[in-house]
């Protein structure tokens, strides 16, 4: 069928929408709703499409498109459920099981006839994670089953006046029932309120006399102190007292005073010192390796089992500072020196990595310059994986992958996907040609023309696109919560294999014939030097789509084609 995706953004579930969707040999169209309802009429006109499908929209279809035309909505909640904040709900209010619902666009917001539903558990994550991860699974789920039945065209959608639909209506949440009383709100409390809030739109609070919107939550067992009082520092987050115990908080924003451009989210401590030098809260690293019965938060960690190393990393967004690059190769170098046969990168679930971060760099006093940092610090942990030839290297993506982080998993032996995973190996939308060794380790992947095509293309690939191109070279059918153990198991098993010295052995001569062949320094130098002209012209499209990007203002096309702009994470 000709199927047209009508989006607020080009977010994770609009991309794997559209990827699997074309895997199962559909022709799919995106139009970006944002921009209002002229292009949405638009792209209906020119694509003409058997059945128009909606991921993820914050603003209601044209009436006369939904009237003329079958438009099926993917809500994130059950059946019955309607309202805004449906997500938020689930996770603030520790929900165990949640839903997504497929159902048609009317005149009431989400009233319409139910197509398909499908249920999810909630575990206790962000509601951003628990969006790309287990919700997302079920909106694909749900939104396949949809599509055959109303290709079959024998199926009734049920109307939401059946006595089996309860209908549920929620106002949206608004930021006096996300407020923290930090002297009355237990630890459990104060973190269901902010992993209900994580991504958008965060809680709105009070720091150092400033009204900043709180961004993320991770329990800590040790540190104590007054309730709301600020605590310590750990690479960029801060922890924060409640009246049982502390909260680390990865990210703030500031709120936007009148006449300001956009804020957007950057790491609490930076946030913190760019409006007191000096305030003081001490740093308090966490070891590489933590006992199991730590409960505190740390972006970066190693444990050892047998043979295999598992070095573990999760950054906000997925975006990498040059900060975080610099600790990650030093992790990296760290577990290059246990006596281990397989070295497994990657977090326990969510993001890879999405390369480079926008945000700390649009935040920068010269974004040019900090660029370059970013770019070069990436490079060396690329360069580092690269140049490993005493083990096997896996990347293990429990989550999405973009731009540097998705040629951070190439620079890998073997590349390992959870089948819903999206990966998007391309630079385009930023206006960037790229670097972090892509023109080595993509066409050595999947060939010169196909490398040429993903880049200049870019579009999203689904996990098992990438499988058949040669990108991945194993996908794991896990849960989003079982990935992390059955990635260890495999990892396990390829340790004990009797051939696993034959493989070291392998990699390590064509290393050195492909560096005989062209050094991996050529690359970099050849990779930067157009990259730098890129970061040090002012009127480079790189600038202006980067500051979009970050601050989450309209960009892109207005046409109904798959390459549109929008947030890719």
């Amino acid at each position: 069928m000709d199927i047209l995706l009508v989006a607020s953004a080009f977010n994770s579930l609009s991309q794997r929408l559209y990827a699997e969707l074309s895997d199962h040999g559909h022709q799919v169209d995106v139009v970006l709703a944002a921009h209002g309802p002229d292009p949405v009429r638009a792209a209906v006109r020119e694509v003409r499409p058997d059945l128009i499908v909606a991921p993820m929209l914050k603003t209601a279809l044209p009436e006369d498109v939904w009237r003329e035309h079958t438009c099926l909505i993917v809500h994130p909640g059950p059946p019955g459920d309607r309202g805004p904040s449906s997500l938020d709900r689930a996770v603030s209010g520790r929900a165990e099981r949640w839903g997504v619902t497929v159902l048609q666009a009317e005149a009431v917001m989400d009233a319409g006839p139910i197509w398909a539903a499908e249920p999810f558990p909630v575990p206790p994550v962000g509601k951003s994670d628990l969006y790309r991860n287990e919700a997302s699974d079920a909106a694909v789920t749900a939104v396949m089953t949809a599509v055959r039945r109303y290709a079959e065209g024998a199926h009734k959608p049920l109307a939401q006046t059946d006595e089996s639909v309860t209908v549920v209506r929620r106002d949206v949440v608004r930021q006096q029932q996300r407020r923290i009383d930090w002297e009355q709100d237990d630890t459990e409390t104060v973190l269901s309120k902010l992993r209900g809030a994580d991504s958008q739109p965060g809680v709105l609070d009070e720091l150092l006399g400033h009204e900043v919107f709180l961004h993320g939550g991770h329990p800590e067992d040790r540190w104590r102190g007054r309730p709301g009082a600020l605590l310590a520092q750990r690479a960029g987050a801060v922890c924060r007292a409640t009246r049982d115990g502390a909260v680390w908080i990865p990210e703030l924003r500031p709120r936007k005073n009148s006449g300001d451009p956009a804020p957007f989210r950057r790491p609490a401590a930076c946030v913190l010192a760019s409006w007191h030098p000096g305030h003081g809260l001490p740093e308090d690293p966490a070891p590489l390796e933590l006992p199991p019965d730590r409960r505190t938060w740390t972006d970066i960690r190693y444990r050892q089992q047998g043979d295999v190393g598992f070095l573990s990393f999760s950054f906000p967004g997925g975006a990498m500072s040059t900060g975080q690059c610099r600790r990650l190769l030093a992790a990296y170098q760290e577990a290059l020196s246990r006596p281990t046969r397989v070295l497994v990168l990657g977090g326990p679930r969510d993001f890879f990595s999405n390369g480079i971060h926008l945000n700390v760099i649009e935040a920068a006093p010269d974004p040019a310059q900090e660029s370059w940092a970013n770019l070069n610090a990436m490079d060396d942990l690329v360069e580092a994986v690269l140049r490993t030839t005493d083990r096997l290297v896996v990347a293990a993506l429990a989550g999405n992958a973009a731009a540097g982080g998705a040629m951070l998993a190439l620079a890998a032996d073997q590349v390992w996907c959870r089948t819903g995973v999206v990966l998007n190996p391309h630079y385009r939308r930023m206006g960037l040609y790229g670097s972090e060794f892509w023109t080595y380790t993509l066409p050595r992947r999947v060939g010169t023309e196909r490398a040429g095509r993903l880049t200049a293309e870019a579009l999203p690939a689904s996990a098992a696109t990438a499988r058949r191109i040669g990108l991945v070279d194993r996908l794991v059918p896990a849960t989003p919560q079982d990935f992390a153990a059955e990635a260890g198991r495999l990892a396990t098993d390829l340790a004990a294999t009797a051939g696993l010295d034959r493989l070291i052995a392998e990699k390590a001569a064509a290393r050195t014939a492909d560096e005989r062949h062209r050094p991996l320094a050529r690359y970099r130098e050849d990779e930067l030097a157009r990259m730098h002209t890129l970061f040090f012209d002012p009127e480079a499209p790189y600038h202006a789509l980067r500051s979009a990007f970050v601050r989450k203002t309209p960009g892109g096309s207005h046409r109904p084609l798959a390459p549109v702009g929008g947030d890719l994470r």
